[in-house]
């Protein structure tokens, strides 16, 4: 999950929870929920996640190393107008969610070919 993905992140670079939110802009106690699966970060947070410790969004979501989808795709996914849609995302199994990007970005490049 991906809780148990940015404490090891952390853990490898030897961060406490505390250095680490501060150097993201967080406080602990919502850096700490993300750790524990209690929350989701936004696109943003998620962003800062990624390029703080060089990985992917889809690493982070779905710990699939060598998945890269775009980051405007992330962006729609993760939009509070659209998560309604996409509302059991943070629950679903890791293969589920892969199998939801994949459909993504069919239809993305389906509506791109019109």
């Amino acid at each position: 999950m991906l809780g148990d993905r940015l404490k090891k992140l952390r853990s490898v670079r030897g961060l406490s929870q505390e250095e680490l939110s501060k150097q993201l802009g967080l406080t602990r106690g919502t850096y700490a929920h993300y750790e524990i699966n209690k929350r989701q970060p936004d696109y943003e947070t998620l962003k800062k996640i990624s390029d703080f410790f060089d990985v992917s969004i889809d690493y982070l979501i779905t710990g699939n190393e060598f998945s890269n989808s775009s980051d405007e795709m992330w962006k729609e996914f993760l939009d509070p107008k659209t998560q309604i849609f996409f509302k059991d995302l943070k629950n679903a199994p890791e293969e589920k969610i892969e199998e939801l990007i994949r459909f993504w970005e069919f239809i993305k490049e389906r509506d791109k070919n019109k």
